[in-house]
């Protein structure tokens, strides 16, 4: 464990994030007995700002979060590196940089599991939307696992094609075609950066993927970028939400919404900034990352709309 999480001093883990600066938000907790304090700072999609904001936060923070893009995307064993993404984390030489996918591959999966054996979602059988498994691979295998008849809109939501894919084994073979062109490509073609996070496309062609599920999954920001207007008795899986999400969420109908992520100050953060939180105790591996999930034993936070 480093000398900075063995002090009485408050660890400042930062995510500097390519989305709006409208959702920047500062937190306090702590974990473990140790004091944090937990910062969203977004660029407006301006890569060069990241860089800059990366280079001034090196070595004057415990830990570095990468919002609104990921290292690499996950299809199968293979990870596939986003090049805009591995030039960022170079920026820091000091501070450890991390993107939540640690957290996504343990802490998303087990979330499943405690779903599941709560009997909070019987997910066999149940029809699941996710939006990009390449994003969320670990809860894409529990879905499956669980027998959720589930529905991967990596083409839906990353290329705007209306192509669902049905399986793992073609998110697999698919993956291994497409993503190496695709994760050289300007990160803003794949993903909403900046002010696009924060709009909403109603979209007929997209209404219909949302309308057969009875759970929707995945980012976000995905899943908000083409909401319709009623999500009568929806349940939302999903990672960071703000109060106003929450709210727009209760006024089209959704039924339930859970975060694998718990609130803090008001909203939950994303899996870069709770991987974060682990990078500034210490922890850089799964397992050590599982240790520590085991001893905080955190919950899926769940809100019901009915209640």
């Amino acid at each position: 464990m480093p000398e900075s999480a063995k002090s009485d001093a408050v660890l400042r883990v930062v995510s500097v994030s390519l989305g709006s600066k409208s959702r920047d938000h500062v937190a306090q907790a702590t974990l473990l007995g140790h004091n944090f304090s937990i910062e969203r700072r977004g660029v407006d999609g301006d890569l060069q700002a990241a860089q800059q904001l990366i280079q001034e936060l090196d070595g004057n923070v415990a830990a570095i979060g990468l919002g609104g893009i990921d290292l690499y995307l996950v299809a199968g064993s293979r990870r596939y590196p986003i090049s805009a993404a591995v030039k960022l984390a170079r920026a820091a030489t000091k501070t450890p940089v991390v993107d939540g996918s640690g957290l996504k591959d343990t802490l998303e999966r087990e979330t499943v599991r405690k779903l599941q054996q709560s009997g909070t979602l019987a997910l066999r059988g149940c029809k699941v939307l996710l939006t990009c498994a390449v994003d969320r691979f670990g809860m894409a295998e529990e879905l499956v696992k669980a027998g959720a008849d589930t529905t991967f809109g990596d083409f839906l939501f990353i290329l705007g094609l209306p192509i669902p894919l049905r399986s793992l084994r073609a998110v697999r073979r698919l993956g291994a075609l497409i993503l190496p062109i695709a994760c050289r490509l300007p990160y803003k073609l794949l993903y909403p950066t900046g002010d696009k996070q924060t709009e909403i496309r109603n979209s007929d062609k997209y209404a219909r993927w949302y309308n057969e599920a009875d759970i929707i999954a995945g980012d976000f920001l995905l899943i908000r970028r083409f909401l319709p207007e009623r999500l009568d008795g929806k349940t939302i899986l999903t990672n960071t939400v703000t109060s106003s999400d929450i709210e727009l969420l209760r006024a089209r109908g959704a039924g339930m919404l859970i975060t694998t992520t718990p609130e803090f100050g008001g909203r939950s953060f994303g899996t870069n900034v709770m991987e974060g939180l682990f990078a500034a105790l210490g922890a850089r591996t799964p397992k050590e990352y599982q240790t520590l999930l085991d001893t905080l034993d955190w919950q899926p936070r769940v809100i019901n709309f009915d209640n």
